[in-house]
């Protein structure tokens, strides 16, 4: 448990870029153009958050209960991205690279902020065909999971085992208790262009995941690369709006030593999301095997990536003006190895949002934490946090 909780500390700084996809084509509209000539655009978007949050933290053994007040990014991470555009021969061509850092330095180091690229890919496309990506982004199975997230601008759980209330990264969001994480990743992925009116899919092969165990006598390898895809369908219907989706990973990890087991890692995504008026309500899930509950990219040791896991995640959301109102509910239940003990991870969050103009939005948000395991564990915890920040973007 330990060893993965350390893993886990330390892949936080780059948690959280996930998200940068969905705010990209939420800002799409609020875009620096930096040159528009001759067929060819260059521009600009960025995202910078500050949260004050306080966190009263109750967990297995005294020596960790505290009310730990911090000044931190929230769920989506602080970033600027460049893109670039050209028309030429029939085909659009697009390239994105977005660059992100944390606002919280090492208290050992001064200024130890890391910057980190999530995304670096070009595309092609054609009205006739669709597109396709070659490059780093996201992966597609837990994709819309959590880019339709209410909470996405808002700040979420900050589990204190996980090492989330001291760390220097984001938050978690709903990574844990309700979706996995889909990791960006290279890969070569084609979309289509509307087989029909409101149905797109998309097809990805991923860097694969080494998730087979080396050893003395043999060594991990993967005949195939990771498979990924994306099915989603809007549609119109009583005067509400539903978009649905389902997503999944496929991938299998051998190894030379013909005694090590082959390791078969599969995931299924789905969620439905029904907008009526100022009402929006998205319910959504997911079923693992072979994959780790929190990361897509199986963060961990070998021996604990062979496990099963589930999640689900119901929110409710109402806007009138320039405010929003969310509700959310979140729940992963894992069979045992993502921690090293079978648990249930929890999150209840309540959020408000005030739109002050197309570039400046203000945040409150109440978020209850929870893991449910076995007792003498020591992964019992209940951490309740207060968020109040503002997101700046353009």
């Amino acid at each position: 448990m330990n060893n993965n909780k350390i893993a886990i500390t330390r892949f936080l700084p780059l948690t959280l870029a996930a998200a940068v996809a969905l705010a990209t084509a939420q800002q799409a509209a609020a875009e620096i153009v930096l040159y528009d000539k001759d067929d060819t655009t260059f521009s600009t978007d960025g995202y910078i958050n500050a949260f004050y949050v306080n966190s009263d933290v109750n967990r297995d053994g005294e020596q960790f209960d505290r009310r730990q007040s911090r000044v931190k990014m929230g769920f989506l991470p602080n970033w600027i991205g460049f893109n670039f555009g050209k028309q030429i021969d029939g085909l659009k061509l697009t390239g994105r690279s977005s660059f992100w850092v944390t606002i919280n330095d090492s208290e050992t180091n001064g200024t130890d902020t890391a910057i980190d690229v999530r995304q670096f890919y070009g595309t092609v496309s054609s009205p006739e065909w669709g597109e396709v990506l070659v490059g780093k982004d996201f992966g597609l199975f837990s994709r819309s999971n959590i880019f339709l997230d209410e909470l996405l601008a808002g700040y979420g759980n900050v589990s204190d085992t996980l090492g989330l209330v001291d760390g220097t990264g984001v938050s978690f969001g709903n990574i844990g208790t309700g979706y996995p994480y889909p990791f960006p990743t290279s890969q070569i992925t084609y979309r289509n262009n509307n087989l029909a009116e409101g149905l797109r899919v998309a097809v990805g092969i991923m860097d694969p995941v080494d998730t087979n165990d080396d050893s003395a006598t043999g060594k991990a390898y993967q005949e195939n690369p990771r498979f990924e895809s994306e099915v989603s369908y809007q549609f119109d219907l009583g005067g509400s709006t539903i978009y649905t989706w389902v997503n999944g990973a496929y991938q299998t990890s051998e190894n030379t030593d013909d005694t090590v087991d082959k390791v078969t890692s599969k995931g299924l995504g789905y969620g439905v999301q029904a907008k009526f008026g100022g009402l929006s309500l998205t319910g959504s899930g997911f079923q693992a095997k072979g994959i780790n509950p929190f990361f897509t990219n199986n963060l961990g040791e070998p021996t604990l990536r062979d496990i099963d896991s589930d999640g689900y995640l119901l929110q409710g959301s109402y806007t009138w003006g320039k405010n929003r109102v969310a509700l959310s509910y979140g729940k992963t239940e894992d069979d045992g190895n993502g921690l090293g003990v079978a648990a249930d991870y929890e999150t209840r969050g309540i959020a408000y949002f005030r739109t002050i103009n197309d570039n400046l939005k203000l945040v409150a948000e109440y978020n209850q934490y929870q893991i449910d395991a076995a007792a003498g564990s020591g992964l019992n915890e209940d951490t309740d946090t207060f968020a109040v920040g503002a997101v700046l973007s353009w």
